[in-house]
């Protein structure tokens, strides 16, 4: 027998023979066979394992929270496929491929990996190929390789999944601007370039949604403003004892708390303490409640002191600044990115407000209520959670007046704001009445931040919310 050549493609094997003297099956199993496809190819009916990407921040492990599909579903490009929570950020993990899902490789509250699989799906070779780096033959790919695209000369961060979206509609991705952390193109950036070069109207981001007013028979009455004061009741939760210990591992925002305050520990911190007069604001406040409701968004204190303190740090920007680890180097941050502490079930997080310098009070107050609205869910992504370069603590929402705040790194200040109390005061006349009293305990880096910068800050930001029409001269 003199075969020349012997391929193979799929399950149909071609032979080329220049001579063909005799044939049967054990030529054909002793002839060597050369593949024309590399061995992350896609036939049909293939399984393929999607692996857990890497989501950034130097993450490596996260815990599954919740699962969208399951086996036997089928699932198509960009739909959901679980939720995951890393130590700093939950994050929805969507689909590369359309198939079928044949196997979970985690159950709820287990650790995934990064870079280990995910879901097994099965693979319909009619629909296109798929991607090589998540194909079960194929080599681990590096973090670089599959997120990166070179184009003239910089590199353009986009997942295989919107470099697709991109292809199919031939979209140069050095044309389109990415709103993603560290300028990564996302899903919505490919759609929102496409309905500006078709003229097509997309649907509103959640974050501009304005919620209209409720109808008046479904508003709750106003609040008389002589109320009497709310006694504060416990809230008791039902004790089950079972007289045995129990330990569980350190997980999810409880680990990056672990994190965060041990590097915390590191830094020297200075304390200073004030009591700002709030009456003219909480009368501001009342006035604008209103419209604000009109315009969907409830209307608290805290979006005045955001914008306070950011017309503080505009005078005073060493306060909004970090220093490098070997303490050689100081960055003065030019976006007032302030973050504020929440308490959740999953445990304290500082989402922040980004740009706080240009936002008005009222869109800061429709951004917090989207932050908050996430926090609650446990949905806040990578994005709201990164990036702050300054922070306020509002822990008179659930009691007490004086703290000690714990600075996060790598920020140099933080703020923490009391219960506000009505007490007695005198006026410049010498007569008593009824002041509307808040606390603050402001912690600094005493490495590069002196008491005097401190003080002078905290004088600067007290006069905006005790006067908050002075506000308005400094309002951009």
């Amino acid at each position: 027998v003199c075969i020349h050549r012997v391929r193979s493609c799929s399950s149909i094997r071609f032979i080329k023979s220049k001579y063909v003297c005799v044939f049967d099956k054990s030529a054909l199993k002793f002839s060597h066979q050369q593949r024309l496809f590399r061995t992350s190819a896609v036939s049909c009916g293939q399984i393929v394992q999607f692996k857990l990407s890497d989501i950034g921040e130097g993450i490596t492990e996260v815990t599954v929270k919740e699962w969208y599909i399951k086996e036997g579903d089928s699932v198509s490009q960009f739909d959901s496929i679980c939720e995951v929570q890393s130590d700093k950020a939950s994050v929805t993990i969507t689909s590369r491929y359309d198939g079928i899902i044949r196997k979970l490789h985690y159950n709820l509250d287990e650790i995934a990996y990064v870079g280990k699989p995910l879901v097994d799906i099965e693979i319909d070779a009619s629909k296109g190929v798929a991607p090589e780096e998540d194909v079960v033959e194929t080599p681990p790919m590096s973090h670089e390789e599959h997120t990166h695209q070179e184009i003239k000369g910089h590199k353009t961060l986009a997942t295989p999944a919107v470099r697709r979206l991109a292809m199919e509609n031939n979209i140069k991705l050095s044309e389109v601007v990415g709103t993603g952390k560290d300028n990564r193109i996302l899903k919505e950036d490919i759609l929102n370039y496409l309905a500006k070069q078709t003229g097509a109207i997309l649907p509103p981001s959640p974050k501009a949604e304005i919620i209209p007013p409720l109808p008046k028979s479904e508003t709750l009455p106003a609040a008389p403003k002589d109320k009497a004061r709310k006694i504060p009741v416990p809230v008791s939760r039902p004790i089950v004892f079972s007289g045995k210990d129990k330990t569980e591992p350190v997980t999810g925002f409880h680990k990056a708390m672990v994190k965060t305050m041990s590097a915390a520990l590191k830094i020297p911190h200075f304390g200073y303490c004030d009591e700002i007069d709030l009456t003219q604001l909480v009368q501001l406040r009342e006035e604008l409640k209103p419209l604000a409701q009109i315009r969907g968004v409830k209307l608290s204190f805290m979006p005045f002191f955001i914008k306070a303190a950011s017309l503080g740090l505009l005078q005073y920007p060493i306060l909004n600044a970090s220093l490098d680890e070997s303490c050689q180097n100081v960055t003065y941050k030019a976006l007032h990115n302030i973050g504020v502490a929440m308490d959740t079930e999953q445990g304290l997080i500082v989402p922040n407000v980004k740009n706080v310098q240009v936002l008005s009070v009222f869109e800061i107050a429709s951004e917090l209520h989207r932050l908050q609205s996430l926090g609650s869910a446990g949905q806040l992504g990578t994005n709201d959670l990164t990036g702050g370069t300054f922070t306020l603590s509002n822990i008179g929402t659930i009691g007490g007046t004086y703290t000690k705040p714990v600075i996060l790194p790598p920020e140099v200040a933080i703020g923490a704001l009391g219960k506000i109390q009505v007490l007695p005061r005198f006026n410049g006349k010498g007569e008593v009445f009824k002041a509307q009293i808040m606390n603050v305990s402001w912690s600094a880096d005493h490495r590069i931040i002196d008491g005097a910068t401190m003080a002078r800050f905290s004088n600067l930001w007290k006069s905006y919310l005790e006067n908050p029409a002075l506000m308005l001269l400094d309002l951009k």
